[in-house]
């Protein structure tokens, strides 16, 4: 049969044959396995059939630990199933694991390996996540790329059926899971035929069915559950053998070699690596390097991991070894060794020949390991006694673990073709580079491999491209470190990082830049000038930002780039790569409409046209660097978030956190970013401005403020600090100012919509123009004006933008639906509060490493943020809540016993106004400040003098805490409900915040109980079939939850007002907040996210309400509707977002039906609401 070569990522070709294998696939969305059920949900979508000749049946969990649940009662009931996951994901499957290998079922997880979260969330790679299941009784096999995971994954599947005994396939998250590679793809009909249908009619048969019933899952006593667990033990002496024969199946297949263990070097080597994974392909690519260097070197490549056969080791292993390095990519705490490293060592245990063995680790967290790191391995075996326990890729100048790599050394195929291409989140270009590698590798002979490096911001965040090309296959597992061809599509990024390292000599480099060519001289830093002129590189210029804009693609140049890549780089012809690219166009925008797909065709052809060469002056050779303006900064700052920033955090010693090593950061960091990220920013037009402040209250980013000044402030600052008289009562005799950070705004325009002024107040204006001007009278603005917050009430739109935002400046999209609403909490109650943030968007904006939004006032009070899991917010902010609750009573107890000695009037005055007002947050404040200033009294007790010293240290819980628990509605609607319905049903005073945007936004927008029938989304391919959950109605139903529901853009009002209530309320609270996300495909942008919600209750299809128990005491109805009728029809709404129309285009046989339905379920819900307001109804029914 002839080869069909494909180019994909290893998720791809682990769902490519699972989907062949499976029935029925359970899972819930992690990252980074989540490709692989959204495509088997999206090929089912479509019909593609299995080998069984059927779709696959893809249902989507509330959580991992339910996926898992019904991954055993499908398997228990005779369906082959499958299941996707990762990290924390696989831990919440563990219970189950334990079952379905107790149960001799066939299953197969697929998992790309991923850390855990401990001292701080990482989403990338290791193998901590695999290697916490090793004890379930699960077989685990690990592929090693994305060849690997196209030949293996079947293995998986055919054993599991064949040998009873489930099984888990790994892979290396994000190096394998997304590097995208040329592969040869497994046909269904040569994997058909593998299949032992005997042993498959046989699993079927033992599923529970009343036809032949029997029972499982019985409770054992002491009599005979060992020998019950013993009796599983030949499945586990058979399944080596018959993963072997399969092996031996697939290589007849493939012509490849698999083996339990594979071995590669020279066949008389002394020193050799044991590890798995996609390390090794970088050890084979370093033992073809040391080989040429007459070094007698290999690797010993693990594939079948559980069960551990040590005759197959052996049998692979040079008889010659002296010396054996293990690696492994996880971490043991407190133990003697890592897994895969003590597993090697316990099979020479009883061996005659006893090597030196040693074991070291390497690449958490998807950290980079290359030749060089693994040459020192290597290395280190030479000596007479080499270090064991090493650490690879870091320096750890505290316990001295590391390995040191002294040579570079370059082990990449001659006649490989390298570029590197820096990005920032959300413009395209990581898309472009996947589209430029498919093309490369489907329509070329050549080997194509592409990785993607970029950080855990959905969008804003750098992004760079690692793109290899070349005649052989491709190895290297490890990032660029030398380009042919480097390309840049953010101007400000030459100013913020070393783009030019690495850029070989005579290389070419692109800038996308709106500098003409004689502009770039005064512009470009020196340091750049130089490397262009020292290393003779070809450099182009183009304005891919002006010609998207112009085309109406907006921020969206990556078409653009990657046309002028293909015209430079020479890799394909370009009229081909024309083609290739308009090609890959239809196939990718076709379901967004016409209008796309001939923005993005003009796209192709202008970005050939517009590319503009530089001729380099000699004199740029000698550039002088300017002397940076240095301002002080704190040590943490300087040491590690600016090289953090500046993508130099791989360099950071293990010194650099002792003091931190609980994963805590300083509050505040991002105020020292300054990204630079916008193209336009707002101006203030002063004459026009109608002093409302609605463009300060609808910022994502609080990146423009009100400021008031005095006579004093208005004299000292800049002459460009123009400023207008204060409006209002209580501002008589101050000035005011609306003020714009050019460098922390994000450009979204979101201010400039939502003003209400007859002529705009606010113009958006090219950065340029803006930032040396305006950033200077940011500065002053924020470091010589004094808050003045208690002027006007903070209940009025206008007053609570006078108060400090203490969540600034954040990762979060341009025109994120999110940030607008914690912003204006910190804003009412953020000196006190204490936040509980599920995993999620919310998480990722405000608290990813370096920077930290979340800030101080001048007090040094702040919102405290902590996160702990996805699925547990709700009860980690009850925790807090308990433990504050318990200090607070404490503290009570204390001033009580103090009172009753009898012994000072004046503490005993204040200790009674304190624990009259301890419940209330302004009395609290008010009397904490009079029982601290009597602390230090000397009485002549000696109990009273012990309880003035324990009331004093426990003075920072005098003031009434507001908890809040903050999440999306992956977190609330789904994995998170059941903990945050008892939380809520506890009684417990907490606020509970939920940002519902509808879909899981931070894994890539899959469907979740808030998407609304006919939303297509991930696992919601053809448009959701069931209405939303009313999680607010459900909260209703206590009684005494306070609820409401909110929409910023709709009635800015109803939100301050429900949100003071909420929190003045002595008991729960639920706020559910509409927010717009980059995955709505809003047509207007995100910077209409305001507009949107206003058009989303405008239409009917969201409602605004506030449920509050109290008003019932006062024998009012407890229930508001906000919302009047629609006055919009609802259909505009639907039309308005792409996550609706694109049904439309894909599925038009039902979309009509389906919207139908969506507007059926939003008149009825409303209806409901309606009738609870009129008829005085306290609980949903």
């Amino acid at each position: 049969m002839t080869k069909v070569m494909k180019t994909m990522d290893g998720n791809t070709a682990a769902a490519h044959v699972a989907y062949a294998f499976t029935d029925v696939a359970a899972i819930f969305p992690i990252t980074p396995s989540s490709p692989m059920a959204e495509l088997v949900d999206e090929w089912a979508a479509h019909g593609r059939k299995n080998i069984f000749g059927q779709t696959v049946t893809v249902t989507e969990m509330q959580s991992e630990g339910g996926a898992s649940g019904a991954v055993h009662g499908s398997l228990s009931a005779g369906a082959l199933t499958t299941t996707f996951t990762a990290s924390q994901g696989l831990l919440l499957m563990i219970p189950n694991m334990y079952k379905i290998a107790g149960e001799l079922l066939p299953g197969v997880f697929h998992v790309s390996a991923r850390a855990l979260a401990s001292h701080a969330l990482s989403i990338f790679g290791d193998h901590q996540d695999v290697m916490a299941v090793r004890q379930t009784g699960f077989a685990m096999l690990a592929s090693a790329s994305v060849q690997e995971v196209m030949d293996l994954a079947g293995v998986a599947h055919l054993s599991a059926i064949k040998g009873k005994v489930p099984f888990l396939h790994f892979f290396d998250g994000f190096r394998t899971s997304h590097e995208i590679q040329k592969i040869e793809v497994m046909d269904y009909d040569d994997l058909a035929k593998l299949v032992d249908y005997d042993a498959l009619n046989e699993f079927r048969k033992r599923s529970l069915n009343p036809e032949h019933p029997y029972t499982k899952g019985t409770a054992q006593n002491p009599d005979i559950y060992f020998q019950s667990v013993e009796a599983s033990n030949p499945f586990y002496e058979n399944i080596v053998g018959v993963v072997e024969e399969y092996m031996n199946e697939i290589n007849k297949i493939t012509g490849r070699n698999y083996k339990l263990f594979n071995y590669y070097g020279d066949p008389e080597a002394e020193r050799i690596i044991v590890a798995m994974g996609s390390v090794t392909q970088t050890i084979e690519e370093t033992v073809d390097y040391l080989r040429k260097q007459g070094e007698k070197v290999g690797v010993i490549t693990v594939h079948l991991y559980r069960p551990f056969s040590a005759k197959h080791f052996f049998d692979v292993m040079p008889k010659t070894v002296k010396k054996i390095a293990v690696l492994d990519r996880t971490k043991e705490k407190g133990s003697v060794g890592e897994p895969l490293y003590l597993d090697v060592k316990n099979i020479f245990y009883d061996r005659d020949v006893r090597p030196v063995i040693v074991g070291g680790r390497y690449g958490l967290g998807s950290k980079d390991t290359t030749p060089s790191q693994i040459k020192a391995v290597f290395d280190n075996l030479k000596s007479d006694n080499p270090k064991d326990r090493f650490t690879i890729g870091i320096t750890d100048d505290v316990t001295y673990t590391s390995l040191e790599a002294n040579e570079k050394i370059n082990t990449t195929p001659e006649g490989t073709i390298r570029c590197k291409f820096w990005g920032f989140g959300s413009d395209g270009t990581v898309g472009a580079n996947k589209s430029a590698i498919k093309i490369i590798g489907d329509n070329t002979d050549m080997y194509a491999q592409g990785y993607f490096e970029y950080d855990s911001k959905k969008s804003g965040g750098v992004t760079i491209s690692h793109l290899r090309f070349g005649h052989t296959p491709i190895k290297s597992t490890y990032l660029i470190d030398e380009a042919d061809f480097m390309s840049c599509s953010k101007q400000s990024y030459v100013h913020q990082y070393n783009l030019l390292d690495g850029l070989k000599d005579g290389g070419t480099f692109l800038l996308n830049t709106t500098w003409s060519v004689d502009e770039l001289d005064k512009n470009l830093p020196a340091s750049m000038k130089r490397y262009l002129a020292e290393h003779n590189i070809h450099f182009y210029i183009i304005n891919a930002t002006k010609i998207a804009q112009e085309i109406g693609l907006g921020g969206r140049i990556n078409m653009i780039m990657q046309s002028a890549f293909f015209k430079l780089s020479n890799v394909i012809p370009v009229e081909d790569a024309v083609r290739y690219l308009k090609e890959s166009i239809d196939k990718a925008y076709g379901k967004k409409g016409e209008d796309i797909v001939r923005m993005n065709y003009a796209a192709v052809d202008r970005g050939i046209d517009a590319l503009v060469k530089v001729e380099i002056p000699e004199e740029w050779k000698n550039a002088v660097d300017e002397k940076a303006e240095e301002k002080e900064v704190p040590d943490f700052i300087k040491n590690v978030v600016a090289p953090m920033n500046r993508q130099e955090g791989n360099k950071l010693p293990v010194s650099t956190f002792v003091g931190r090593e609980d994963g805590s950061f300083p509050h505040g960091t991002s105020a020292y970013e300054k990204r630079g990220i916008a193209v336009n920013v707002p101006e203030w037009q002063l004459d026009n401005c109608i002093q409302c402040n609605q463009c300060s209250y609808v910022c994502p980013h609080a990146a423009i403020r009100p400021f008031l000044l005095n006579e004093e402030e208005k004299k000292n600052a800049p002459e460009s600090f123009a400023t207008k008289k204060a409006v209002g009562k209580g501002l008589e005799g101050l000035e005011f100012r609306i003020q714009v950070s050019p460098l922390d705004c994000t450009g979204c325009g979101s201010c400039a919509n939502v003003c209400p002024a007859k002529q705009k107040a606010l113009i958006m204006k090219p950065f340029e123009e803006q930032y040396e001007v305006q950033s200077v009278n940011w500065d002053y603005a924020i470091e010589k004006v004094e808050p003045k917050e208690e002027l006007i009430p903070d209940n009025t739109i206008k007053g609570s933008q006078f108060k400090q935002p203490l969540l600034e400046f954040s990762g979060a999209c341009a025109g994120c639906g999110e940030t607008p609403y914690a912003k204006l909490v910190t804003q009412l109650f953020g000196d006190r509060m204490i936040i509980a943030n599920a995993t999620g968007c919310s998480s990722i904006w405000g608290a990813s490493a370096p920077s930290t939004p979340y800030c101080t006032n001048k007090e040094g009070k702040g919102p405290a943020w902590a996160n702990s899991l996805f699925e547990d917010n709700a009860e980690y902010g009850y925790g807090m809540a308990l433990a504050v609750k318990k200090m607070r009573n404490k503290i009570e107890d204390l001033m009580k016993e103090f009172i009753e000695l009898n012994i000072d009037d004046g503490i005993n005055e204040a200790f009674n106004k304190w624990i009259a007002g301890k419940n209330d947050a302004k009395a609290s404040k008010a009397a904490a400040a009079a029982v601290i200033s009597v602390l230090d009294k000397e009485v002549s007790n000696e109990r009273g003098m012990e309880i003035l010293k324990a009331v004093k240290d426990l003075k920072d819980y005098l003031i009434k805490k507001s908890v809040w628990i903050f999440g999306g509605d992956g977190w609330a609607y789904d994995i998170g409900f059941g903990g945050l319905d008892h939380v809520l049903a506890s009684g417990e005073n907490v606020n509970v915040l939920v940002f519902d945007t509808e879909v899981y936004s931070n894994t890539g927008g899959q469907s979740s109980k808030a998407t609304p029938t006919a939303a297509v989304a991930k696992f919601a391919a053809s448009g959701k079939r069931v209405r939303k959950k009313d999680l607010g109605m459900i909260a209703a139903s206590y009684g005494y939850v306070y609820v409401a529901q909110v929409a910023m853009g709709a009635n800015m009002n109803q939100l301050i007002k429900a949100l003071q209530e909420a929190e003045s309320y002595d008991g729960p609270s639920l706020i559910i907040a509409y927010a717009p996300c980059i995955n709505h495909g809003i047509r207007g942008g995100m910077g209409t996210s305001i507009a949107q919600e206003k058009k989303a209750v405008e239409t009917g299809y969201w409602h605004l309400y506030r449920f509050d128990p109290r008003r019932k005491e006062e024998g009012k109805n407890p229930f508001i509707l906000d919302s009047k009728e629609p006055t919009k029809p609802f259909m505009d709404f639907l039309n308005s977002e792409v996550r609706y129309t694109s049904l439309k285009v894909t599925f038009p046989e039902i979309a009509d039906e389906l919207f139908k339905a969506a507007e059926q379920d939003a008149k009825e819900r409303y209806e409901k609401y309606k009738k609870m307001a009129e008829e005085g109804t306290q609980t949903a029914e």
